[in-house]
């Protein structure tokens, strides 16, 4: 079930937190330190402006896919994972998204 990809690919990333840098991207990414995560997805989420300005939707597929990765070994850097924020997302089904915005006014978001 595509659903479970998710899944699948953060207890992948989890695995490798442990694993030699010389073996693995996320293990090599992770002992950076949490900047040098941070800079990837911001760089990832420029290239998915990029995509979607140029018109291929291939690309768009492509950076986007770049761009969820990226941002899961952020959540595993935090000790979260993709489950948290397919949580969220799931209480948010159903509601307005002016009225979930008002909802966060006080938190800073």
């Amino acid at each position: 079930m595509r659903n479970d990809i998710l899944q699948k690919l953060m207890e992948t990333i989890v695995a490798r937190k442990g694993a030699a840098v010389e073996s693995s991207y996320v293990a090599k990414l992770l002992s950076k330190g949490e900047d040098a995560i941070l800079k990837k997805v911001g760089e990832e989420a420029t290239e998915v402006l990029l995509a979607a300005k140029s018109g291929d939707n291939q690309h768009l597929v492509y950076e986007t896919a770049d761009l969820w990765f990226h941002c899961m070994v952020l959540l595993a850097q935090h000790g979260l994972c993709v489950n948290d924020v397919l949580k969220e997302l799931e209480q948010r089904v159903g509601v307005s998204g002016l009225d979930e915005k008002a909802s966060r006014k006080g938190n800073g978001s």
